[in-house]
C-alpha cells in the first residue's frame, strides 16, 4: 500500500483534475434518475395484493383513482367540471351520478346506494379513475392539472394526491438538508480539527463522493425519495469517519518524517486504507444485509449507501490526499488549538474505573431491550406529513363528511352468476365497518334499468375477466380494525370465488405490516451475523467478535429503547433499517479502538496501559467523527416536515451520541474485564515470543 500511497502523492494534482471531469457525467446521472415517492410499490410482485394492482391496469385501463369533493357547487357546474377534469391527460373516467342518468332527473329516483355514494350536506364527491399507477409521473401530473382546474371550494384525496404533495415537499425540502449538514458539521469540525480550512477540505472530498454516488443511481433505474433525501447526509455523516482518521494519521506521521509532508501523507494514506479497510467492510456489510428483505426498500437504501460508502473511502485515499497538500499552505495559515476535552485524563479515569461502567452496562441492559422490543411503530403515510397539505386536508374532509377512511378494490371473476354476487356482497357490506360496497348491479335501480347504463361505465367496472367493486371502510388505513377487517371480507370472497382478489391501500398497507415484520429479523439476524464474522476474520479472535457486536448492540437497543419510555411512535421504515445504520455506521469506533488495544498488547504493554494507551489514541478521532455525524443528522431531523425523514435523522443523531459514549466508557471497561479471554481466544494480541509459548504449552506471563 506504500507504493499506492507514494502515487497518489506524486500524480495529486491530476487526480484532483480527473475528479472535477467526472462531476459532469455525475451531474447528468443525478438528473436522469427517477425518484419513486410510493413506498407500497417496493412490496414483492408475486404476493396477491401486488398482482391484482397489475390486473386493474392491464385489464381495465386504471391504476389509480383518487376522490374528488365539491363544496356549493350546482349540479350543471358540476357536471361542466366533471368533464374538463375527464379531458385532463392520463384520466381514464370520472365517475359521478350523471355517469349513469342525467342530472336533468330527481336525485331522489336514484337508488339510494348511490344518492348516499355521491352526496353529503355539504356537496357531491367523484370518483376520478387514472389509466397509470399511483406514483407514476403521469398520475402526478395529472393531479397537479385537476388542482389547477378545480377551485378552493374542491378538495383531492387519495393516495396518488398524497405521492404528488409528498414529492414537492421533498424537492422543496432536500436541497437544505444538505445545506444544514454541511453547515452545522463544518461547525463541529472547524473547533475540533486544528485548522478552519481542513473541514471545508473534508466537505469538499465527501461531496464529491457523494455526486458520484447520486449520479451512479442512473443504473438502478429509480430509487426512493427516502434514500434520495438521506443519501447525502448518512454518507456525508459515515464516511466523515474515513476523512478524520487520514488527517490525524497524517499529523503522527509528519513527526515521525522529520517534516517531509509528502513522505508523511504517503504513509498516511497507507495506513489509512490499512486501518479503515475493515470499518468499512462492516458498514458496508451493515447496509448489504438490507438487501435481504423481501420488501425491496430495503434493496435500494441498501445498495445506494453501501456504494456511497466504497466510493468515500475511495475519495479519502485518492482526492482528499491530493486537496490537503496542494492547500498545505492555507492549512498551515488557519490552524488553532481544538477546542477538545483533555483525553488523557478521561482515558485514565476509565480505566481506573471500568468496574463502574460495567455495572452500568448491566443495570441499563434490561431496561434498553425492553423498550426496544416494545416501542410502538406506525404504517399509515398520512401520519408522515404535515397536516395542512391539501391531501390530509382532502383526507380529513373525506372522513368527515362522507364517512370514508379507505377503499378498497374487489376483483371477482365475470362468470359469477348474479345472484351469487349480489349475495356476496351483501356479506361483505355486513362486515364490521364496511359502510358500502359499490359494483355494477348496484347502479341498477327502478329508475335506472340495466341497458340504460353508458357502456363506458359498464366497461369501467365489469370485463370478459373480471368485475370490478368498490367497497368503503370507515376504518383508517393500518388500523387493527381495517386489519380484521380485510381478512373478513376474504374470507366471504373464498365461499364465492376463490380466485377474488381484494386490492387497494389497506390490503396492501397490511401486507406490507406482514412482510416487514419478518424481515426486521431477517436484517437483524443477516447483519450481526456478517459484520460478526467479518470481526472475526479481521482480528481473528472468537471473544472479540461476541464483546464488539455486543456492545453495539447495546447502544442500539438504548437508541430504540428511548422512544418507548417518552411514548414516541416511530415511523415503520425507522425500525427496519435504523438498527443495521446504527451498528454498520459506528463499529468503526469500536474497531478503531479495538486495533490500537491489540497493537499495544502485542507490542508488550500490560493489561492496563494498553487500554489507556488505546483509548487515549482513538477516543478523540471516535468524538469528533461521532459529533460530525451527530450534527449532519440532528439540524435535518429537527428543520424536517416529513416524519420518516425527521425520525430517522433524530434516531441516527442520537445512535451515534449513544454509540460514542458506549465505546469510549463500556468498551474499554470490557476489555479490562475481559483482558484474559481476549488474549488466549484470539491471534496477535501478545508479543510473538509469548504467542510462540503459548503455542507449544509454555505459561504466558503478563509483563
Amino acid at each position: 500500500m506504500n507504493k499506492f500511497g507514494k502515487a497518489v502523492v506524486r500524480c495529486r494534482v491530476v487526480i484532483l483534475i480527473t475528479s472535477i471531469l467526472l462531476l459532469v457525467p455525475a451531474v447528468f446521472g443525478y438528473i436522469g434518475t427517477r425518484v419513486n415517492y410510493d413506498v407500497l410499490t417496493y412490496l414483492p410482485k408475486e404476493i396477491e395484493t401486488m398482482q391484482g394492482q397489475d390486473i386493474m391496469i392491464e385489464d381495465f385501463g386504471i391504476g389509480a383513482f383518487s376522490m374528488l369533493m365539491v363544496d356549493g357547487m350546482e349540479p350543471k357546474d358540476v357536471a361542466a367540471l366533471k368533464a374538463e377534469v375527464e379531458k385532463v391527460e392520463h384520466v381514464e373516467k370520472v365517475l359521478w351520478y350523471d355517469s349513469i342518468a342525467d342530472i336533468s332527473m330527481p336525485q331522489s329516483m336514484l337508488p339510494d346506494k348511490i344518492y348516499q355514494v355521491f352526496n353529503s350536506e355539504n356537496g357531491t364527491m367523484m370518483a376520478v379513475f387514472f389509466d397509470e399507477g399511483t406514483s407514476s409521473d403521469g398520475t402526478m401530473e395529472a393531479i397537479g392539472k385537476i388542482r389547477k382546474l378545480t377551485g378552493k371550494q374542491c378538495f383531492l384525496s387519495g393516495m396518488s394526491a398524497i405521492v404528488t404533495d409528498t414529492k414537492e415537499l421533498s424537492e422543496r425540502e432536500t436541497p437544505v438538508y444538505v445545506l444544514i449538514a454541511v453547515i452545522l458539521s463544518s461547525i463541529v469540525l472547524g473547533v475540533t480539527m486544528e485548522s478552519f480550512v481542513v473541514p471545508l477540505l473534508f466537505l469538499l472530498s465527501i461531496g464529491i463522493a457523494i455526486l458520484y454516488n447520486l449520479g451512479s443511481n442512473i443504473v438502478l433505474g429509480e430509487i426512493y425519495y427516502i434514500t434520495k433525501a438521506l443519501a447525502a447526509v448518512l454518507q456525508l455523516g459515515v464516511t466523515m469517519d474515513y476523512s478524520i482518521f487520514l488527517m490525524h494519521s497524517y499529523e503522527e506521521q509528519q513527526a515521525e518524517c522529520g517534516g517531509d509532508k509528502k513522505k508523511a501523507m504517503a504513509c498516511a494514506i497507507s495506513q489509512t486504507f490499512s486501518s479503515v479497510i475493515g470499518s468499512s467492510v462492516t458498514t458496508v456489510a451493515g447496509f448489504i444485509a438490507l438487501c435481504f428483505m423481501s420488501f425491496t426498500l430495503g434493496k435500494d437504501i441498501g445498495i445506494v449507501m453501501a456504494k456511497g460508502v466504497v466510493l468515500g473511502v475511495i475519495t479519502c485515499v485518492t482526492i482528499l490526499p491530493s486537496m490537503i497538500l496542494v492547500c498545505d499552505r492555507l492549512i498551515e495559515k488557519t490552524k488553532h488549538k481544538p477546542l477538545l476535552p483533555n483525553i488523557n485524563r478521561i482515558s485514565r479515569r476509565v480505566t481506573k474505573h471500568y468496574l463502574v461502567y460495567v455495572v452500568l452496562f448491566l443495570v441499563l441492559l434490561f431496561p434498553a431491550v425492553y423498550g426496544n422490543n416494545h416501542t410502538g411503530v406506525y404504517y399509515n403515510l398520512d401520519e408522515t406529513l404535515p397536516k395542512d397539505l391539501p391531501c390530509i386536508i382532502a383526507n380529513e374532509k373525506l372522513k368527515e363528511d362522507y364517512d370514508m377512511n379507505t377503499t378498497h378494490i374487489l376483483l371477482v371473476d365475470s362468470d359469477v352468476p348474479f345472484s351469487d354476487a349480489g349475495k356476496m356482497l351483501k356479506e361483505v357490506e355486513k362486515v364490521d365497518g364496511v359502510k358500502w360496497a359499490l359494483g355494477l348491479d348496484s347502479l341498477i335501480g327502478p329508475a335506472v334499468p340495466e341497458n340504460m347504463i353508458p357502456k363506458s361505465v359498464t366497461k369501467l367496472l365489469k370485463n370478459d375477466k373480471y368485475q370490478m367493486v368498490l367497497i368503503n371502510s370507515i376504518y383508517k388505513v393500518a388500523s387493527d380494525e381495517v386489519n380484521r377487517q380485510v381478512d373478513e371480507i376474504n374470507e366471504v370472497l373464498d365461499k364465492y370465488d376463490e380466485g377474488a382478489m381484494l386490492v387497494g391501500e389497506a390490503p396492501l398497507t397490511k401486507d406490507l405490516i406482514d412482510i416487514t415484520d419478518t424481515d426486521f429479523k431477517t436484517v437483524s439476524f443477516v447483519s450481526i451475523g456478517i459484520i460478526f464474522v467479518i470481526i472475526f476474520l479481521l482480528f481473528r479472535s472468537i471473544s472479540l467478535p461476541v464483546i464488539l457486536v455486543g456492545v453495539i448492540e447495546f447502544a442500539i437497543f438504548v437508541n430504540m429503547g428511548i422512544p418507548f419510555y417518552t411514548g414516541t411512535t416511530l415511523p415503520f421504515v425507522a425500525s427496519i433499517v435504523i438498527g443495521t445504520i446504527q451498528l454498520g455506521a459506528t463499529v468503526d469506533y469500536a474497531i478503531l479502538m479495538t486495533t490500537r488495544y491489540k497493537r499495544e498488547r502485542s507490542l508488550g504493554a500490560a493489561k492496563y496501559e494498553a487500554v489507556t494507551i488505546a483509548h487515549q489514541a482513538s477516543a478523540q478521532s471516535i468524538i469528533v467523527s461521532a459529533l460530525s455525524f451527530f450534527a449532519a443528522t440532528i439540524g435535518v431531523g429537527i428543520y424536517s416536515n416529513i416524519d420518516m425523514i425527521s425520525s430517522l435523522c433524530i434516531l441516527m443523531a442520537r445512535g451515534a451520541i449513544v454509540s460514542m459514549v458506549v465505546v469510549v466508557f463500556v468498551l474499554p471497561s470490557m476489555f479490562m474485564v475481559f483482558d484474559q479471554v481476549i488474549v488466549k481466544t484470539s491471534s496477535g494480541f501478545l508479543p510473538k515470543r509469548q504467542q510462540k509459548n503459548k503455542a507449544i504449552g509454555g505459561m504466558v506471563h503478563e509483563k
